[in-house]
C-alpha cells in the first residue's frame, strides 16, 4: 500500500467511525414551550390572570372555566385539556 492509499482507508475508517458514534447519540426532542396560557380552564379562584373587567389579576376568577381567564400549563397540552364547557384555548374567546 502507497501513501495515498493509507490516507484514503484512515479518512474512510473515521468516517464510519463518526457515523457510528453519531448513530448512538440519543435523538433530541422538538423543544416546545415550557408553559403556555390556556384560556378558560381555571376553577373559581385559581386563574393565574386575566378575569374580566373588574378584577385584578390571580385568583380573581368568579367561576369555574371563565373564558376570560387563564392559567399556564404545561406547553402543548393546553387545546387537549376538556372542561364541562369545552376544550381549553389559546386565545381568549369572552
Amino acid at each position: 500500500m502507497n501513501n495515498r492509499h493509507v490516507a484514503a482507508l484512515a479518512l474512510v475508517l473515521a468516517t464510519a467511525a463518526g457515523v457510528a458514534h453519531a448513530e448512538d447519540q440519543p435523538q433530541q426532542p422538538e423543544v416546545k414551550a415550557s408553559v403556555e396560557k390556556c384560556w378558560g380552564v381555571a376553577k373559581a379562584g385559581q386563574n393565574d390572570c386575566s378575569a374580566g373587567p373588574g378584577t385584578i389579576c390571580a385568583g380573581t376568577a368568579k367561576a369555574d372555566y371563565q373564558k376570560n381567564a387563564w392559567i399556564n400549563v404545561p406547553g402543548g397540552t393546553c387545546t387537549s385539556i376538556k372542561t364541562p364547557k369545552g376544550h381549553g384555548t389559546l386565545t381568549q374567546t369572552g
